[in-house]
């Protein structure tokens, strides 16, 4: 039997008790409350973020390591790629793909975000499930290793790789479901 909705018709109000037990995303929320002025594309940014529980506030001892990284660097310094991913995959909102994704955008020439249909793609397999961090890392390794070999086979340009690969997956697998995706 499931159990009867109760509604405000029938419960005693605890307003100030709820009002404080309150916290979803606690810093965003503190923030877009005491936003004044107009919106622009930022604030609407934030607001989806938040509506759809995606913001992830970095910090910036890791937002100093990430501005480390030059957009016109072609070598890793695969010290500092260990410790931002290790950083970033201890916060809450930070997966994998989410990480690599700011690596990505932040120098296209060494890192590329892992994408499932990426993976499959390349390795003919789904891309595994784990959450373990270090097994994390050395996934993104193997995949950013894998990618480099298929760039160079197929004479792809390593910065569009994900993108490439991305849409030949869409193109040859189309009938073959994702993780997580809808029907």
């Amino acid at each position: 039997m499931t159990a009867k909705i109760k509604t405000i018709d029938v419960v005693e109000l605890n307003i100030q008790k709820w009002d404080e037990d309150y916290i979803y995303q606690k810093k965003l929320t503190e923030s877009l409350d005491n936003c004044e002025g107009d919106f622009n594309q930022e604030i609407i940014n934030e607001i989806v973020l938040w509506k759809v529980n995606r913001y992830a506030d970095a910090g910036s001892n890791i937002l100093a390591k990430i501005n480390s990284i030059s957009k016109t660097d072609r070598k890793e310094n695969t010290a500092l790629t260990q410790e931002i991913l290790e950083d970033l995959l201890a916060i809450k909102g930070f997966g994998l793909p989410m990480a690599t994704t700011l690596l990505r955008f932040k120098n296209p020439y060494i890192y590329q975000l892992i994408d499932q249909r990426v993976y499959r793609f390349v390795f003919g397999s789904p891309m595994p499930k784990t959450t373990k961090t270090d097994t994390l890392i050395k996934m993104y390794r193997n995949y950013l290793n894998r990618i480099r070999k298929v760039c160079d086979k197929h004479d792809i340009e390593f910065s569009k790789a994900d993108r490439i690969l991305y849409q030949a997956d869409i193109a040859e697998n189309k009938d073959i479901k994702l993780s997580g995706y809808g029907s």
